[in-house]
């Protein structure tokens, strides 16, 4: 049997090897009988066998049939900075698994500069911090400041997401987002007028720390950025998940 190798940012950074197809290895981390739990599950497919930082060969030898035929689910190859050591050119297909164990593939594209009327945008730190953060900087200005080693605090790699955002002028037709800002919307707007207005920071903290967060506010894709090269991963509009995607739609409350 084939080996892939998975890189998991959410809600665990870990590089994990398996014999599972990426449908069946979303189904496993999220429902499998022996963890007792449901959760949605992030992970990256990667292109195994560079560098020196992870033990491929370990990998090798352990993942393997088991006596009766069955596949390996899983041998955990790394828990800690496994997103800092994987090469952008590794990466391959991302995949969202919801809490009852479906999975959406979406494929990777270089991301490019972009720009929005608002003036400010609203990200997600996935992996390996995981701030909530108003920026006027597009995604690929955003990667470039937030892994730059100039700056006092910065980290290698990042993964993290565009969300929607509230429109401001109608906070009570808050749509899907709504429940995200319930309890801080008066510290979002002052941190959205910080940045529209303000020249001496470019990123706003709204929250330190966000445990949990909903596929069904991704706005407009999730990006994993080292400096200024960054990879992008296109959310389907709502209504292409309609079409090709209704069951993981539902289960995502994207429908």
């Amino acid at each position: 049997m084939q080996t892939h190798y998975y890189l998991s940012v959410f809600p665990l950074e870990a590089l994990i090897a398996s014999q599972l197809d990426p449908m069946h290895f979303g189904q496993y981390m999220s429902t499998g009988k022996k963890n007792g739990s449901y959760e949605r599950i992030m992970f990256i497919e990667i292109q195994g066998g560079f560098g020196t930082a992870f033990d491929w060969a370990y990998a090798r030898g352990r993942c393997v049939t088991h006596d009766d035929g069955s596949p390996k689910n899983s041998v955990w190859m790394s828990v800690y900075r496994a997103l800092e050591h994987v090469e952008l050119d590794a990466l391959q297909s991302l995949f969202l698994t919801t809490a009852d164990g479906r999975t959406l593939e979406i494929q990777p594209s270089a991301a490019q500069p972009a720009s929005n009327a608002r003036g400010y945008y609203v990200y997600q730190e996935i992996c390996p911090i995981t701030p909530l953060v108003v920026s006027n900087l597009d995604p690929v200005q955003f990667s470039t400041y937030m892994t730059n080693p100039a700056n006092k605090v910065f980290v290698p790699k990042l993964v993290f997401a565009d969300l929607k955002t509230l429109d401001l002028e109608r906070t009570t037709d808050t749509t899907d987002s709504g429940p995200v800002y319930d309890k801080n919307l008066g510290h979002l707007k002052d941190c959205i007028m910080a940045v529209k207005h303000g020249a001496d920071k470019p990123n706003k903290n709204v929250e330190r720390s966000v445990q949990s967060f909903a596929y069904n506010i991704i706005d407009r894709g999730i990006y994993v950025g080292d400096g200024s090269r960054v990879i992008e991963y296109r959310m389907p509009s709502r209504e292409q998940i309609r079409q090709n995607y209704y069951d993981w739609g539902r289960s995502a409350m994207v429908l």
